[in-house]
């Protein structure tokens, strides 16, 4: 935070009274309690979440707040077997009555289901045998006032930097805090706590149907590690201005380098494509891809749940099992899926401890930072917006509206938009020569600019 910021939240922030142990206490209680209630009602396993959450979600426009909302939100969810019968049942309502309602519910639907094979929880023998916290807990004093200040601070400093910008899209500021509590019939019982901020700012530029938009912002788990509302509507601005007057450009096949931010997307869908979910349906392209090459032998993609401050990092995954560092993809070849119990059954497999999905994702990098890989690539378009969900699950055909900027002698040269980016999502990870090392830090997915050698754009001609 910079001077004027931090002294904003001296003067207004209260003391924080931190019950968040004291609160996963009683939700375990309560878990224990309804794990109780099922083996009473005969059921042979048993699984209850716990959640409590909290939030404040602030908007404002043009220096006007649109919106404030303060959310509280408590649910409790009881998963039982007869044998491989399996029932569901929820209940925000902790009184006892309601209680045994949500467990008789549970049970009534088990007992009216077909047997499935695949059911039960995960394997006793794989339950986290200790736990641990992350840094995920920083709890933090916001009233509606200091976080109109913050978001109203950000929206100012933004059109405050040239007189193009001459709208707003808005601003905001959420703070949100999370306790949960997992337990099942095995004796496992694990407790997590976490806090999250952000800050965004979005802003319009030009008139007419010259005008673009743009935006920015900051997420963390602890307040201190946004970066400041100032920054971020400057940033926002830059963003925005730098998108005006944008070209269009012929159709051709160049070379495409996919921001930080973009790139995500790409890691995203290679997950996807081996989650045991679509495996098992055989709704993925990468069908039986484990120990093929996808990638160039250079390429790797670790997962590493143990990160402090991490945004997944975690001891177990949502059935309990403990999550463990390994690598999904080593010398570009595909090492293990991404399964719970459930999916690995399905497939004669075993858990991966991706229940609840993946854990904080590394990529590998083998390049260096954005600058040198425009040097690197010469010619070709910079992708830093993605439209669209053209993306085909079964096949990898990829195919999406972008906008960004065309590059000439390895800089910028003019922004472009109204064009699509397309290819086979099999041969767009083979065709990635480059990964540079500056990742976007406001994900789990930590990867850099990643660059594809070519690419079809099709364009206005």
């Amino acid at each position: 935070m910079n001077a004027s910021t931090s002294e904003l939240a001296a003067s207004q922030q209260a003391t924080v009274t931190d019950d968040s142990r004291e609160r996963l206490q009683r939700l375990s209680a309560t878990a224990q309690r309804l794990l109780e209630r099922a083996r009473a009602n005969g059921a042979t396993q048993a699984e209850v979440t716990c959640n409590e959450d909290s939030g404040l979600a602030v908007n404002v426009r043009m220096g006007e707040v649109e919106t404030v909302e303060a959310t509280r939100d408590r649910g409790i969810g009881i998963t039982v077997y007869f044998g491989q019968r399996k029932g569901s049942a929820s209940t925000a309502d902790l009184r006892d009555a309601s209680l045994e309602a949500t467990v008789a519910q549970a049970c009534a639907i088990a007992k009216h289901t077909e047997e499935d094979p695949a059911a039960g929880l995960a394997d006793a023998a794989l339950m986290a045998a200790t736990q641990r916290e992350f840094d995920t807990w920083h709890p933090a004093a916001f009233n509606a006032e200091r976080a109109i200040d913050i978001a109203l601070a950000a929206e100012a400093a933004g059109r405050d930097v040239d007189a193009r910008i001459g709208n707003s899209d808005g601003a905001s500021m959420n703070a949100n805090a999370s306790l949960s509590v997992y337990a099942n019939s095995h004796g496992f019982l694990g407790a997590e706590r976490g806090t999250s901020y952000s800050i965004g700012c979005a802003l319009i530029a030009g008139s007419g149907d010259a005008m673009q938009r743009d935006h920015w912002y900051s997420v963390a788990l602890a307040e201190g590690d946004l970066e400041s509302p100032e920054a971020i509507g400057r940033k926002a601005a830059r963003r925005t201005l730098d998108r005006l007057d944008p070209r269009g450009l012929p159709t051709c096949e160049v070379p495409v380098l996919f921001s930080a931010e973009m790139a995500r997307s790409l890691v995203g869908s290679y997950i996807n494509a081996v989650s045991g979910g679509a495996l098992y349906r055989k709704a993925s392209f990468l069908l039986d891809s484990v120990g093929t090459q996808v990638f160039p032998e250079w390429f790797g993609i670790d997962e590493t749940p143990f990160l402090p401050r991490g945004f997944r990092s975690a001891s177990f995954d949502s059935e309990g099992v403990a999550t463990r560092e390994s690598a999904l993809v080593r010398g570009g070849i595909v090492q293990r899926y991404v399964l719970g119990s459930y999916s690995a059954r399905k497939l004669g497999l075993a858990t991966t401890a991706n229940a609840g999905g993946v854990h904080n994702l590394v990529v590998k990098a083998n390049a260096g930072d954005l600058a040198s890989m425009l040097r690197g690539m010469g010619r070709g378009l910079l992708v830093t917006e993605l439209m669209g969900q053209g993306v085909n699950a079964i096949t990898g055909d990829y195919s999406r509206g972008a906008a960004g900027f065309w590059v000439e002698n390895g800089q910028i040269a003019y922004p472009v938009d109204g064009i699509t980016i397309a290819g086979n999502l099999k041969a767009m990870f083979a065709g990635i020569e480059a990964v540079g090392s500056e990742f976007d830090p406001r994900s789990h997915i930590r990867t850099g600019p990643i660059l594809i050698g070519r690419m079809t754009l099709a364009g206005a001609g």
